[in-house]
């Protein structure tokens, strides 16, 4: 997917101006509330009229304010994933799903709805009103009405901001496999920055109506770490827990981390540890309160504002921690040297109880 969009827009108190062109197939739009990024999704799919500029997807035009061209809505084979589900609440969950399907053309009706209802595992609600779903369900019923309208980008405009974390991160897995199995490209909108480095490999940064950034998903995270409250988030895949003195032993590419005891029900799955609660050593400490001490290898450093990110080589993985950079300074931290890391079993926070496309329900 190549998208092309240089336009304005003007409204009594904001106005939108980007220019900017991104290729790929999982494209994030990152930005705070009020940034613009409603309005983007809105003149990319025509539901609002830019004041001139022009919007190019692949080799289609679909405004140019010189040409006189505007294609309406349904022109454009662009699919919205609202926050809200926007299900009609009269209609069966299969009748919500082939709304779209039955009013595009028979030539381009390309996705299967069995295939897609066994892939968003909706088989057994088809006969069900929306009413009675719960929050993921619906979401993913949405998510399938969006696709079977068989459109050629799928905008998705903070589809999670309206779940609790607990079903934010079952519905991941979801949106990142229907994509993938029907090959439909996307445009993930959010003011998330996990949600973004789990959903999307590049990502535009808008700031008061501009495109300030064009990046990675995770080079965004890593400049955006020294303005954050909660610091650069470390995500991790942990599996095969064991109880050990009270605690929980996970297994973290080759390694083991110990975790609080709270999560003695959670096998496997997605934590995230902050870069704030990881404390660096020059030499092995001799006591220490903290349950995990690892011995690595510093591979990299970044600025981010007035901190510094500090990448590490923890055996097969990496975590990044972040240190004032008299910090660094005063321990000698530089590229190729060895350091201990220490973090608190409690310090982890679980995201998941999924792995991979896996889901657990809860």
């Amino acid at each position: 997917m190549n998208l092309r969009m240089a336009v304005n827009k003007r409204f009594a108190d904001f106005s939108l101006s980007t220019d900017f062109t991104v290729a790929g197939d999982r494209i994030g739009i990152f930005g705070t509330s009020g940034s613009g990024k409603s309005t983007l999704v809105s003149l990319l799919a025509g539901l609002q009229q830019p004041d001139l500029g022009e919007i190019f997807l692949d080799d289609n035009c679909l405004f140019s304010s010189s040409r006189g061209i505007n294609l309406p809505p349904e022109q454009r084979r662009i699919a919205i994933v609202f926050q809200q589900h926007c299900l009609f609440p009269h209609l069966s969950v299969k009748n919500n799903l082939l709304y779209g399907f039955r009013r595009c053309p028979p030539e381009q009706r390309t996705i299967d709805f069995d295939s897609l209802a066994r892939v968003l595992k909706i088989e057994d609600l088809l006969g069900r009103g929306v009413t009675n779903l719960s929050g993921g369900e619906k979401q993913r019923v949405a998510l399938g009405r969006a696709i079977l309208a068989n459109p050629r980008l799928l905008l998705m405009d903070e589809p999670l901001s309206a779940l609790d974390d607990t079903l934010r991160f079952q519905i991941i897995p979801y949106l990142k496999s229907v994509s993938e199995r029907f090959g439909i490209p996307y445009l993930f909108i959010s003011h998330s920055l996990v949600e973004m480095r789990l959903m999307t490999d590049s990502a535009l940064l808008i700031e008061k109506g501009r495109i300030v950034e064009q990046t990675t998903s995770e080079q965004l995270a890593r400049i955006r770490m020294g303005q954050s409250s909660v610091g650069y988030i470390n995500l991790l895949e942990l599996s095969d827990m064991t109880e050990r003195d009270g605690m929980c032993s996970y297994r973290w590419k080759g390694g083991e981390l110990l975790l609080s005891a709270s999560n003695r029900e959670t096998a496997s799955g997605l934590f995230e540890l902050s870069s704030k609660d990881i404390i660096l050593f020059k030499k092995h400490p001799e006591a220490v309160s903290a349950r995990n001490l690892l011995e690595c290898r510093v591979s990299s450093l970044f600025e981010s504002g007035r901190k510094l990110g500090v990448e590490l080589e923890c055996g097969g993985g990496s975590l990044v921690a972040e240190i004032v950079p008299e910090a660094a300074r005063e321990l000698g931290i530089m590229a190729g040297v060895t350091i201990h890391a220490a973090f608190k079993a409690s310090a982890f926070r679980r995201l998941s109880k999924s792995v991979g496309n896996t889901i657990d329900r809860e």
